[in-house]
């Protein structure tokens, strides 16, 4: 698909998204804009956007991206009740992860691989399973991260955008590629906006 294409096909999906689409795109910007903010409002946001993309999902057959769907608002309220007592704890600053829970955060990504590949191999008629299982495993391991404000969240979540952009150009979704490719520069300065945090706790505990 040339780019001529590529953008005729951009444009005409913006002018058929529907407004539950819309809604759904925006609050997941809002998600992400907040997390870099490390604002604990990332995940009432978030989950009205998981909500309202489990609808489209539900209503277009992916069930297998509605499962995962279903994973992320889990993920969004144990996050968010983690985020809510760690600060009324006192102890709302994020942090560089352990190397226990970045072993947890590989073996979520490997296991989590193998298990996507299986079932979308075995049980779906998707023709790339093996990058949608990857794209799919690693934002698992990314989410778990976030929950626990580990700054490595941001690393996991853009190993999965960076796969997940050419994937959803190959399947002409040219403004979901879009939506990651912002993504994925906004986790970019998450990251560094994390690793500011951090730097200012340990100066000021000097």
């Amino acid at each position: 698909m040339n780019f001529q294409e590529w953008f005729r096909l951009f444009t005409v999906q913006i002018l058929h998204t529907s407004l539950i689409e819309w809604l759904a795109v925006g609050f997941g910007i809002s998600e992400v804009l907040l997390a870099k903010k490390n604002s604990i409002w990332l995940y009432p946001t978030g989950i009205i956007s998981i909500l309202l993309s489990m609808f489209l999902l539900l209503n277009v057959k992916l069930y297998a991206e509605t499962l995962l769907s279903i994973y992320y608002l889990v993920m969004s309220v144990y996050g968010w009740v983690i985020w809510k007592k760690r600060k009324l704890e006192g102890e709302n600053q994020v942090s560089w992860s352990t190397n226990k829970e970045l072993l947890i955060a590989v073996l979520i990504s490997v296991a989590g691989f193998f298990v996507f590949y299986f079932v979308l191999r075995n049980h779906t008629d998707s023709d790339v399973p093996l990058l949608d299982a990857f794209v799919s495993s690693t934002a698992w391991a990314g989410m778990w991260l976030l929950a626990k404000r580990k700054i490595e969240n941001w690393i996991f979540l853009n190993i999965s955008n960076i796969v997940a952009i050419p994937l959803l150009v190959h399947k002409k979704l040219p403004l979901m590629a879009c939506l990651t490719i912002f993504l994925f520069v906004v986790a970019i300065f998450g990251f560094m906006d994390w690793k500011k945090i951090i730097g200012r706790r340990k100066l000021s505990a000097i």
